[in-house]
């Protein structure tokens, strides 16, 4: 799995076994080289070309078949010994909502990262490609982890299991009304951006940043202006919307304070996910408590902000239930791979929007 950070691609060995349990064997993450993640994040932010595209496609390929191959190593185990590789691949863009051109109408996304090259280059079955079907079944191709969170967490409680990636997530599993999801709204997107513009670091470690700062409470109303948020679920986004260029938009009305930019960007990735719990959860359902996941699960001022926000939360992580936070996204797609291996729908449609229910991915030999 890697995400829309573009941080690190993270790969674990999984066995699943016939109820659905799972076990971790092993997992190791192989961090972008700086060159590979400056270009990715010029296409992601679409600024590259079609030959920055297709030439991506397979490098990027090579490093996720490298990842397998590492992994093997330190386990100590052949290709052979593995059924299976499961690749979400890495999103450059996404566009869920209709375009027309001469009379089509059509939603579109892409992940680049060849299947094809995965396969050949580590000798192992790989499936990818996951988002294309729920689009041609007329959904968003998103959020697709909500089928695993079912799987992991069921609906013995009021849970919302809360992903923090680049972009932030939400699944709704309740005993009072059926299974739905949705984005939030940027999750470490603009966050990392900011760390990244005004102290050089890739992300703020802990939410020290944040907490060195106070928000900006003008800023932050400017901020909550995007329509975005006021949209009904299903819904999804991503760098289509929340890109460098939109970052340096809200900036120009951003406090002087460097360490309030950073307060104040946080707090709007909290509010954001607090916000939509009031607007589109509450209405259907309680909530007995929130189940943090991906990088902002580590990051202190979130949470504090979540809290501040929306005093009664009771907020647990994904490492409560025995998964490790930065793992849950990877374990989601390898239960999405098993599904189209065994030739069974793997989306759900009330969280997507599509028609039907279909059996995503495609499969390299």
């Amino acid at each position: 799995m890697s995400g829309t950070s573009l941080d690190a691609i993270d790969a674990c060995l999984l066995r699943i076994y016939d109820d659905l349990t799972f076990e971790i064997i092993e997992d190791y993450s192989l961090f972008y080289p700086f060159e590979i993640r400056k270009k990715l994040l010029m296409l992601a932010n679409n600024t590259g070309t079609v030959s920055d595209v297709c030439f991506m496609n397979f490098v990027v390929g090579e490093l996720f078949a490298q990842t397998v191959m590492d992994l093997l190593k330190i386990c100590n185990l052949k290709p052979e010994d593995v059924d299976f590789i499961s690749s979400h691949g890495q999103t450059i863009y996404h566009i869920p909502h209709n375009q027309e051109i001469d009379g089509i109408k059509t939603k579109s996304t892409l992940q680049i990262g060849d299947i094809s090259v995965i396969s050949h280059k580590t000798g192992i079955k790989t499936v990818g490609d996951f988002r294309s079907k729920d689009i041609a079944a007329g959904g968003q191709g998103a959020p697709l982890v909500p089928f695993a969170d079912k799987i992991l967490f069921g609906t013995d409680k009021n849970r919302l299991i809360q992903n923090i990636g680049g972009i932030s997530n939400v699944t709704v599993l309740s005993r009072d009304c059926s299974i739905f999801a949705f984005d939030n709204g940027p999750g470490n997107m603009l966050i990392d951006y900011f760390a990244s513009k005004l102290f050089q670091v890739n992300y703020d470690k802990n939410g020290e940043l944040a907490l060195s700062g106070n928000i900006d409470e003008k800023w932050l109303k400017i901020l909550l202006d995007e329509p975005y948020y006021k949209m009904l679920p299903p819904k999804t986004t991503g760098r289509e919307l929340f890109n460098d260029e939109y970052a340096e938009r809200m900036y120009k009305h951003a406090p002087d304070n460097k360490y309030d930019v950073m307060a104040t960007i946080t707090a709007l990735t909290a509010k954001t996910i607090t916000d939509s719990y009031k607007n589109f959860v509450l209405p259907r359902t309680d909530i007995d408590e929130v189940i943090l996941g991906g990088g902002g699960a580590y990051n202190s001022a979130l949470k504090l902000y979540m809290k501040k926000y929306y005093p009664e939360l009771v907020i647990k992580t994904h490492e409560d239930f025995g998964i490790p936070n930065k793992l849950k996204e990877a374990i989601a797609f390898a239960y999405l791979g098993y599904y189209t291996f065994m030739n069974k729908p793997n989306n759900i449609k009330e969280c997507t929007g599509a028609d039907f229910d279909v059996v995503m991915g495609k499969i390299s030999y």
